[in-house]
């Protein structure tokens, strides 16, 4: 029974609770701006509220006289009883703390932010490499194969290990511990927190994904002050998470045909990857909802357009101004397939360009620009390869990530580095690399797949053939393999072999509507184990992780890349290098 002091309390306590959250604000507490950065401020009161009793202060000045205008009270928020406050395209250009205030007569409610600006331009170009779901698992099975490793030292380091500057780099968003590539890739992109699924926004109540609180992106800045160049550079869909993070603002990432119109509209100077299906209209067996051509539109704009390796080999000999490529309907194939195995879709797009290759085009178009260029290039299917526990896949693909690092910091040296580049992942996946696959350890299928698992001295060194040139092994099907495991696991057949025939699919449809169980494809792999998964139903496949990313970095502004980070601290990296701050003042 709760006794009158506890009760007391407790009803204290709802009071507080209820007052403070009266109202939300956007941007949240705690923000940090850029000064000079555009961003919306945006007040949601809990009911209706009258013109009249409505307050906004910033440092206890009305808002209108600090921002040149009036916020837009809108009495019934998407036909709900309830009211919101609403400023777009706001700037303060003056650094320093901020205490922002709203009231609705009854409550009142505040938060802080941060404006900082920054010292003067450091760097001519910023670089930055993600590796989507790049784990430090996958850099080490990278070193091993792609370097080799004899009596316990690795043959050589990678290129995207092998740089002056490293930090660690948290990665939660704003709404969970947990963060995906939209919200991870916005922070990069605009140094504020967002929510799982949003990107260049603050998530709020409304229904529609396109409506909600925008922050302007590093891209935007860059090139609304600067003049730069922009490019996006990616082997997944250019719609998605972190290629579209760069220029999108929206809640909801999947909303593909919005993203490329935002693509259009904003008209990055490169732009390459796969998803070429929503470019095309519905009545062109594009995957549009609407009959836009943007394929055409982009010609229209004066993009040369390269669909295989083959055009984007001929269109870099042009000296284009600009350059959109997509090279596959959807996702492009990983390095795996497309130079050894020829699985996944590599049977209907034969000619699909290696990172490398875009990662050189991309450099030798927006070098043009004497303004300076930002560019992202994303290595965006190691983590699609991890989801499905296909670790050969997503070693291959950082094996690849790290070959378009190493070119481009030559390109970078032999200019006098002025380039800023930066190599992260968005987040992580909770795997880890324990040891090796033996099937030389005993003969038969009849062995039980733990046993083969060697671990401690029975690991020994994997026995993958001499790399080529490139760092890729020819074989990954070899008596001694990378044993590298998922803390997170849907329900699945467990072979302990690398899929030959095309990428890992663990799962298929459950028995009850959205719900997934183990893939039959592989039930009658000899010595297949079903594994009871650690992950409700609803997931068919692995899950992110929460722990701190690898960043490291080189180039004029790495200095400031040390020790713990913020995500959104990456974006005040290349905002400082760039001077952003202070084209501001």
């Amino acid at each position: 029974m709760m006794t009158k002091h506890i009760a007391a309390t407790a009803f204290a306590s709802l009071m507080f609770v209820s007052a403070a959250s009266a109202q939300t604000i956007y941007p949240i507490d705690r923000a940090e701006i850029l000064a000079g950065a555009k961003f919306d401020l945006k007040v949601e009161f809990a009911g209706e509220v009258a013109a009249n009793t409505a307050s906004l202060t910033i440092n206890g000045a009305d808002a209108a006289s600090v921002f040149g205008k009036a916020p837009e009270l809108i009495a019934q928020e998407a036909g709900q009883p309830r009211s919101a406050l609403l400023l777009r395209d706001v700037t303060l250009n003056k650094p320093g703390r901020y205490s922002i205030e709203a009231g609705d007569g009854a409550t009142r409610r505040s938060v802080s932010w941060t404006v900082y600006d920054t010292g003067p331009r450091r760097a001519k170009n910023v670089i930055l490499f993600i590796g989507d779901g790049l784990s430090p698992a996958h850099r080490v099975a990278a070193r091993l194969l792609s370097k080799g490793i004899q009596e316990g030292r690795a043959g050589g380091k990678l290129a995207i290990d092998d740089m002056p500057q490293m930090a660690l780099v948290s990665t939660a968003g704003s709404d969970s511990i947990i963060t995906d590539s939209a919200n991870a890739a916005s922070a990069y992109a605009t140094g504020h927190k967002a929510a799982v699924n949003a990107m260049g926004v603050y998530a709020d109540r409304t229904p529609d994904p396109l409506d909600d609180p925008k922050v302007e992106t590093l891209a935007s800045v860059a090139k609304r002050r600067l003049g730069l160049s922009i490019g996006i550079v990616t082997n997944t869909e250019v719609e998605d998470a972190t290629p579209a993070a760069v220029i999108a603002h929206t809640r909801r990432r999947a909303a593909y045909d919005d993203i490329v119109a935002q693509f259009y509209a904003a008209q990055p100077d490169v732009l390459m990857g796969g998803g070429a299906a929503y470019f095309l209209p519905k009545s062109a067996n594009g995957k549009r909802k609407d009959d836009i051509d943007y394929l055409a539109k982009f010609r229209d704009a004066g993009y040369a357009v390269a669909n295989n390796a083959t055009d984007l080999d001929a269109a870099s000999k042009t000296a284009p101004r600009k350059l959109l490529g997509l090279f596959a309907p959807g996702n492009m194939d990983g390095v795996l397939d497309r130079r050894f195995l020829k699985g996944g879709g590599v049977t209907k797009n034969p000619d699909q360009p290696d990172l490398t290759q875009q990662v050189a085009v991309a450099l030798d178009v927006l070098s043009k620009n004497d303004a300076g260029f930002f560019l992202m290039v994303e290595s965006g299917l190691i983590d699609k390869y991890a989801h499905a526990l296909d670790m050969e896949r997503a070693v291959y693909d950082t094996i690849m990530l790290d070959n378009a690092v190493r070119q481009t910091r030559d390109w970078a040296k032999a200019r006098g580095d002025d380039t800023l580049i930066l190599v992260v992942a968005d987040h992580n996946h909770p795997n880890a690399l324990v040891g090796t696959v033996r099937d030389d350890l005993a003969e038969g299928d009849d062995v039980p797949l733990r046993e083969r698992i060697g671990v401690y001295e029975r690991a020994g060194f994997p026995n993958y053939p001499a790399p080529d040139a490139d760092g890729y092994p020819e074989r990954v099907d070899v008596s001694r393999r990378i044993a590298i495991f998922s803390a997170s696991l849907p329900d699945h057949y467990e072979t302990l072999r690398p899929k030959l025939d095309g990428p890992n699919q663990p799962t298929e449809a459950g028995d009850k509507p959205g719900t997934f169980k183990a893939n039959d494809k592989y039930k009658g792999v000899p010595g297949a184990v079903l594994r009871i998964g650690n992950l409700p139903a609803m997931m068919n496949a692995s899950v992110h992780s929460g722990e701190d990313v690898i960043l490291t970095a080189t180039g004029p502004g790495s200095d400031r890349v040390r020790g713990s980070l913020e995500n959104t601290d990456v974006f005040r990296v290349m905002a400082a290098a760039l001077g952003l701050g202070a084209e501001a003042k």
